[in-house]
């Protein structure tokens, strides 16, 4: 009832491996420390999940610029949350396709 912050005592890396074990098919990332920060994604936790599972990962919680979601995406995240960025109008989807192809980093293309 602490907003996610009560303490479990389950290690993150363990869980996620049980998670998949049970079914899971991908898995979301929030860092709860992360979150609504805008300070960027938890990137070494993602790469952590991103080594310990072969399911897809879905990183959450940080993104503050365009940059945070390149950072996610080299880290090993398979897809990316970016809500708060676009429910404030800071950027908009052709602003993100533009920046990541000016990275040489390609996009799934919508249908």
């Amino acid at each position: 009832m602490d907003n996610g912050r009560e303490r479990t005592g389950l290690d993150a890396i363990s869980w996620v491996k049980e998670a998949v074990s049970r079914g899971a098919g991908e898995i979301l990332i929030t860092s709860v420390d992360r979150e609504g920060t805008r300070k960027g994604f938890d990137i070494d936790l993602l790469k952590a999940v991103a080594n310990a599972v072969s399911v897809p990962i879905i990183a959450s919680g940080g993104m503050g610029k365009l940059e945070h979601a390149f950072d996610a995406a080299n880290s090993g995240s398979d897809a990316i949350a970016i809500a708060s960025i676009l429910h404030y109008q800071e950027v908009t989807i052709k602003d993100i396709r533009r920046f990541f192809d000016k990275k040489g980093f390609n996009l799934r293309k919508h249908v």
